[in-house]
């Protein structure tokens, strides 16, 4: 008994200095990540965490504008191929929206309609998309405007080059370390610090701007400080004010904070919805900016944002990863957990995926395998219609 009462308080002294050692080094946001994550089963974030952090509701309007519902709608069934990815990664949603109409609309483990899920990177689409809107209202002056008229600490060498274009292009030169799976991560710092801005005007720019793509979190982030600091509104007003609101949207949404109160969006991330309202950005870009024939974005924005920035980098513009998958050009907003908002102007098509998990990258391709599955059996089953 001895024994056992030793090594109980050798135990929590060590608890103890451990978690005194995290508060001091400025890593007790890992206490947050632990209890939101293992402690609710979980080995990483995951679709339904937004319960677990303080939220900004992006409230929609008076009037709601619902999705016709295709003639033929769920009269086809999906395929055997498509039936098994979505079971092994867990789909909880997966939509067809052909001619502007729900064609066919499936849910799975108690998800319908209504229910909300984490955007997790494809807010980041949805960030850019803000940011063509605030240069619409004069907000911000171009994609060309220098990062430092917004944000004074990065007015200073290599960062006085980077512009705004650069961090909506992944081009931004950043110090940021995208890891996932890290809790000492500063990606895993910013999802569970209570204070984004104070990480991210910690950041340096110390790569060349505006030359190459690479994929940082951290830019999004920046992107949305200045479209706050420009706007002089937070993230999820904007949001609501100019597309939640004007783009008929049938349900409240929620941008996760890193606080209460005064805090700020985890604009990299983290925009809770459904798969019907997430869908109308994909309508929003097939349309060249227009929802329901009103203009919500400048068709020119629409078109530099689909086109790939750099010769290199083929697979990304501004804010939207791209792809030429079936020979047909499509518009893709993403998630770590292989969310999806698929756009293909050509066909007026929207393919919607939601759920747990995505697949894995194959072959050295742009997406994983799962992408080109559910495009794949998308058009199969249209083609099975047709035929039929």
């Amino acid at each position: 008994m001895r024994f056992l009462k030793k090594c109980l308080k050798v135990f929590s002294i060590s608890i103890a200095i451990c978690i005194a050692l995290l508060y001091i080094f400025d890593y007790d946001y890992i206490l947050k990540g632990v209890r939101v994550v293992y402690g609710t089963g979980h080995t990483t974030a995951y679709i339904d965490d937004y319960p677990h952090f303080d939220n900004r509701t992006i409230s929609k309007g008076d009037t709601s504008i619902p999705w016709a519902l295709h003639q033929h709608y769920n009269t086809t069934k999906s395929t055997t191929r498509l039936d098994s990815v979505n079971i092994k990664l867990g789909t909880v949603a997966y939509l067809i929206i052909k001619n502007d109409s729900i064609w066919y609309e499936h849910y799975a483990e108690g998800y319908d309609k209504h229910s909300k899920t984490n955007s997790f990177s494809m807010a980041k689409s949805i960030v850019t998309m803000m940011l063509g809107k605030a240069i619409m209202q004069g907000h911000i002056k171009s994609l060309d405007q220098p990062i430092g008229d917004f944000i004074p600490e990065f007015s200073k060498g290599l960062a006085a080059k980077a512009t705004i274009g650069d961090l909506s292009s992944m081009s931004s030169g950043l110090n940021w370390d995208e890891q996932y799976y890290s809790p000492f991560s500063i990606t895993a710092k910013t999802y569970y610090d209570t204070n984004i801005r104070e990480v991210i005007t910690g950041l340096e720019v110390t790569e060349s701007p505006g030359q190459k793509f690479k994929y940082l979190s951290g830019s999004t982030q920046l992107l949305a400080m200045v479209i706050e600091k420009a706007t002089k509104t937070t993230l999820s007003n904007y949001l609501q004010t100019q597309f939640w609101q004007p783009m008929g949207m049938e349900e409240d949404a929620l941008w996760e904070l890193d606080s209460e109160d005064s805090g700020m969006e985890k604009a990299y991330c983290c925009i809770a919805s459904n798969a019907r309202d997430f869908a109308r950005f994909g309508s929003l870009i097939n349309h060249k900016g227009q929802f329901t024939g009103k203009q919500i974005l400048p068709e020119s924005f629409v078109k530099k944002a689909t086109q790939p920035r750099f010769q290199k980098s083929p697979m990304y513009g501004y804010g939207f990863w791209l792809s030429n998958h079936l020979d047909k050009k499509s518009y893709v907003m993403r998630g770590i957990l292989g969310q999806y908002v698929i756009g293909i102007p050509e066909d007026n098509l929207i393919i919607v995926r939601l759920g747990h998990q995505r697949g894995d990258f194959l072959n050295d391709n742009d997406f994983t395998h799962d992408f080109y599955i559910y495009l794949e059996e998308a058009y199969k089953m249209l083609d099975n219609a047709t035929s039929n």
